[in-house]
């Protein structure tokens, strides 16, 4: 009796476990899951090595590859797929490049290119928030599509809806519904125009006035006497906070400063680029008074120079706004304390527009004025910054 190579594949799982099985990833073995989300969908992914082959960080190229849904693709038929995957792996063959492919869902793809650029983001959360856009808005209706049968009418049955009512929301998702589909065309999957590009071009949709949105700031000749009424205060998110108004950078650059990134003898933070808005590293000139909240905060023994309620991780991002309410200023953001240097700097200081600028880490100027400027000022800011933190601590010290 010969039996198929279909037939001869087997693994853990079984066609009422692929039915039941809860939420989450379930092995069937060599490199086979059967993936489960919250809403029940299930997909087939494989896992494999490509032999000889190396990622970017000069590790062997392991990859996850969907193979469809679970709903059109039976059990038996995802193992004879995973197999040919592997034996490409083996052989040395990126599947991506060479497998014989069905067209997938746009759900399918979508989640491959989740995958694939989760390295690239500094953020994990933002990679999340990048999936989440596309599975509370386009996943329901046209996830379950081929990506060579999306057009511009099912492009507007994911946007129209929330165009108006959340078009920030919207606006992302238009950008992420084209990249998925320019991924498809470039694998091969589809032809002609991305139906995203000829949605916008047409303005098909109605045009929405953007809202600026503008961070509460605390008018500045009040930010001294507030900074004195955070003195009284030896928790940890008030002296985060001190330090925040004092050097004018945003939460998330205090809150992730470690000590490594400090040189107390050069009177010097340098924050990688790795950590910074704009993907370039920026330094911040320590004075007297941002010493005075440092120094104290080394008998932690922490890593983080703000230590949360664990060990060697960082305050939350909510407890310095959450202090703000506490002490009756929820009207304000911590945030708006940078708004509040820049008008102080403008207002009373009279410091150079470039150089205010620099101090928050903006960019200013046109290209070619960039690209000549190649100081980023640290002396002149340093100057600044003396100014400024006399004069927030001025109460303080009376």
């Amino acid at each position: 009796m010969v039996v198929s190579s279909v037939a001869a594949l087997g693994g853990k799982l079984t066609k009422r476990l692929v039915e039941n099985l809860g939420p989450g990833r379930h092995g069937d073995g060599a490199g086979l899951y059967l993936v489960v989300d919250p809403s029940g969908a299930r997909r087939w992914i494989v896992r494999v090595t490509v032999k000889g082959q190396e990622n970017r960080a000069g590790a062997p190229l392991r990859t996850d590859f969907g193979l469809g849904g679970a709903d059109v693709v039976t059990l038996n038929q995802a193992r004879e797929r995973a197999l040919e995957y592997r034996r490409m792996a083996k052989a040395g063959l990126n599947p991506r490049f060479n497998a014989r492919r069905e067209v997938p869902t746009f759900e399918e793809l979508a989640r491959q290119v989740h995958i694939d650029r989760l390295p690239t983001w500094k953020n994990p959360k933002h990679g999340q928030q990048w999936l989440n856009t596309l599975r509370d808005y386009a996943f329901p209706k046209i996830g379950r599509m081929p990506v060579d049968s999306i057009g511009q009418t099912e492009v507007l049955m994911c946007l129209s809806p929330i165009w108006t009512v959340k078009h920030e929301t919207a606006r992302r998702l238009m950008q992420r519904l084209k990249t998925v589909l320019d991924v498809a065309k470039s694998s091969g999957f589809r032809d002609g125009e991305n139906p995203v590009t000829a949605v916008k071009e047409a303005e098909v949709l109605p045009k929405v006035k953007a809202k600026a949105v503008h961070h509460d700031a605390m008018p500045w000749r009040d930010v001294p006497a507030f900074y004195a009424a955070l003195e009284g205060r030896t928790a940890t998110a008030a002296k985060a906070l001190q330090f925040t108004i004092l050097s004018a950078c945003r939460t998330s650059e205090v809150l992730g400063m470690t000590w490594e990134e400090v040189d107390e003898t050069a009177r010097l933070w340098t924050i990688p680029a790795e950590r910074m808005k704009t993907g370039v590293a920026h330094r911040v000139p320590l004075t007297d008074e941002m010493l005075r909240i440092l120094t104290p905060m080394r008998t932690m023994a922490s890593t983080y120079v703000f230590e949360g309620q664990k060990r060697h991780r960082p305050l939350s991002n909510m407890s310095m706004l959450m202090l703000l309410r506490r002490m009756g200023r929820g009207d304000f953001t911590v945030h708006g304390f940078r708004s509040s240097f820049r008008d102080w700097a403008a207002e009373a200081a009279g410091a150079p527009r470039e150089v205010a600028e620099a101090a928050l880490a903006h960019q200013f100027g046109t290209d070619v004025e960039r690209a000549y400027a190649r100081s980023d000022l640290l002396e002149r800011r340093r100057a600044l910054a003396a100014s400024w933190c006399g004069f927030v601590g001025a109460v303080r010290e009376e």
